[in-house]
């Protein structure tokens, strides 16, 4: 079926064919058919255009449990089941996800395939530490890896944007809980020198991150409100908490019902905002415990809050530097703040050790901005790009709608590697997208 597709950006807006399958028979079928081009996509919540291309194949109805270990934490599933189904089912048997980003909306194929990193990546790493194995249907066939079996076809499809094949199967770890709370720690930060201190001294925790205003200068630049916390034990909760531990969140959402107008987003909007984010914690530091959801994802109370960036969409830009390069994440936010393009949503983590073949996160920090779509904002963000690579960084492939190929192949040490072993299990280039197209990473230059 023809249709027009984007991913949570909305930038760009393609046409493609999209298919769907609810068994492996079904997807065989699909991969048998003459077409020029495939790519897997989950439920479209990378930003750019890593899952679009001539062909989509949707795994979303790929979506089944296979087995869950409850005594050992262990779970398998299909691809296409997203993170949020994965919680309603582990959470009261008190488990959680090992590694989970800033949305439960995402399938579990497309957390391999991005290889998604969270506020704990400095204690527990990327989704990738904690898979055992996974089945990937390849241009040779199905065939089932792991750290220790067909490795570089595991090492290429953990962070691959799908280019090895179409990732059909996972079984992973999940991590103990007690509750289904977390024991929060909030606490202002005056500027960014301050919050890159408090990062260090609260490293200890399991989990933080940091809202970040960037369009503060002088002595509040880079002004910050670090968030701690850890899973909370039964003896931290209260009242009704301490009655059903293990409760899941209610299910109250609201929603962003149509696409604002462009005007809405402006630099006295998103100044307003900040002051207004920053202003809500009157005191320095704010201790509780909340339900896990306003915890690892705030933004999920809020369906299609996409819709907030205008019919032209957004690109979120995420970079990570290394943890000595500290000089580039000032120079960055200086020459963001210069122009006066602020993000209502900046968000700094601390990554901890990872050499991986083409996964994103290095021990370092990394920030995630979004942009509305406007007159001139691609040569900015070519110039935050060259920022990125002078101090040694990279860019998201999930969260990428534009990156130059130059700027991909200079910045992942890899990326040879990467692509002699795509080349292997995709010897064709049947798995593509437009992205990987846009790299020359499915482009045959031989």
């Amino acid at each position: 079926m023809q249709k027009r597709l984007a991913n949570w950006g909305n930038y760009p807006v393609v046409s493609c064919e999209e298919s769907t399958f609810s068994r492996e028979d079904q997807l065989q079928a699909l991969l048998d058919t003459p077409s020029s081009s495939l790519i897997a996509r989950g439920n479209g919540r990378c930003y750019g255009d890593a899952s679009l291309g001539a062909h989509s194949i949707s795994t979303l109805k790929y979506d089944k449990v296979l087995h869950f270990d409850v005594a050992e934490g262990i779970f398998e599933c299909q691809a296409g089941i997203t993170l949020d189904q994965v919680l309603d089912i582990i959470v009261p048997k008190g488990w959680f996800l090992p590694v989970t980003p800033g949305t439960k909306f995402i399938t579990i194929g497309g957390a391999v395939a991005s290889d998604v990193h969270g506020k704990n990546h400095h204690v527990d790493g990327a989704f990738s530490n904690h898979i055992i194995d996974m089945e990937v249907i390849t241009s040779r066939g199905p065939l089932t890896c792991s750290p220790h079996t067909e490795a570089d076809l595991f090492w290429a499809t953990c962070g691959g944007m799908g280019l090895t094949g179409v990732i059909t199967r996972v079984r992973f770890r999940l991590k103990k809980i007690a509750t289904s709370y977390i024991k929060q720690r909030q606490i202002k930060a005056r500027n960014l020198e301050e919050v890159i201190r408090l990062f260090e001294e609260y490293k200890h925790y399991t989990y933080s991150v940091a809202w970040i205003d960037c369009l503060q200068k002088g002595d509040s630049f880079g002004r910050s409100i670090l968030i701690v916390g850890e899973h909370a034990q039964p003896e931290d909760l209260s009242g009704q908490q301490r009655q059903a531990p293990l409760q899941l969140p209610e299910k109250k959402k609201l929603t962003v019902p149509f696409n604002l107008p462009s005007f809405v987003l402006n630099t006295l909007t998103v100044k307003a905002f900040n002051w207004l984010y920053y202003a809500k914690n009157t005191k320095r530091e704010i201790n509780n415990v909340v339900s896990y959801e306003p915890f690892f994802y705030p933004l999920d109370a809020f369906l299609h809050w996409n819709r907030g960036y205008g019919k032209a969409g957004f690109v979120q830009y995420q970079f990570v530097l290394p943890l000595e390069q500290k000089d580039g994440l000032v120079a960055i936010l200086q020459r963001i703040s210069s122009k006066g393009w602020g993000s209502f949503l900046a968000v700094l983590k601390v990554f901890g050790k990872q050499d991986s073949l083409i996964s994103f996160p290095m021990e370092g920090y990394t920030l995630a901005l979004d942009f509305p779509v406007r007159k001139g904002l691609l040569p900015f963000l070519d110039e935050l790009d060259a920022l990125v690579l002078q101090y040694g960084g990279r860019l998201y492939l999930s969260k990428d709608a534009r990156m130059k190929q130059e700027v991909f192949w200079q910045s992942y040490p890899h990326v040879q590697r990467f692509a002699e072993i795509v080349k292997q299990y995709n010897h064709t280039y049947r798995f593509r997208s437009l992205q990987s197209d846009r790299l020359q990473l499915t482009i045959n230059n031989e």
